[in-house]
């Protein structure tokens, strides 16, 4: 999980969108762009050459 206040701030280095916390993939997702910045150790890892490429359907639910 990462703190709201923290991802109230953050935004994606890409588009400067909003960001989604999603836990089942454990990363921030952005939905413009559709990628998913990883938290690893309770830091989100905002580099864009690093995020993942995610699906329409990965931001449901």
């Amino acid at each position: 999980m990462i703190d709201k206040d923290l991802l109230a701030i953050l935004a994606c280095p890409k588009c400067k969108g909003h960001l989604k916390y999603l836990e089942a993939k454990e990363g921030l997702a952005c939905e413009t762009c559709l990628l998913l910045y990883e938290v690893r150790e309770n830091i989100p890892v905002m580099v864009i050459e690093e995020a993942k490429t995610l699906k329409a359907e990965d931001l449901e639910g």
